[in-house]
């Protein structure tokens, strides 16, 4: 699917799925976390061409995008990727989720105390 030459940056962000709404691509580009080729785009109407490299900073995540294609609509998720090449860094195995420890107490015997609560709190921030 070959859409136009160029496309507005808050269009080609919802267009590949980054974001959920136009207004909210428009929030995230006007809010810095958006950068063309290294530069920080100052607009939600900056113009996006492929071959462009887009780093956006989303809550979590960096995503490293190089634009591929422009697109003609918001389709399933499948369509939306073929818009861009991923080159975001791997996340290191260090920073994947570990579950909180659990503090194991007989079954049945109640709510626990003050003092449990304490080792409970002491446990979990990991004194």
């Amino acid at each position: 699917m070959e859409g136009p030459a160029r496309q507005r940056l808050d269009k080609w962000l919802f267009f590949a799925r980054v974001a959920k709404s136009r207004t909210l691509a428009a929030k995230l580009v006007e809010s810095g976390h958006v950068r063309v080729n290294r530069d920080k785009a100052a607009q939600a109407a900056h113009m996006v061409k492929p071959g462009d490299v887009l780093t956006i900073g989303l809550d979590r995540r960096v995503l490293v995008y190089r634009v591929v294609d422009t697109g003609l609509r918001r389709g399933p998720a499948p369509e939306a990727a073929t818009l861009y090449e991923d080159l975001s860094p791997a996340i290191p195995a260090a920073e994947t989720f570990r579950p909180a420890p659990v503090a194991l107490r007989d079954a049945g015997s109640g709510r626990p105390t003050k003092k449990d609560r304490r080792d409970l709190d002491r446990v979990r921030s990991g004194d």
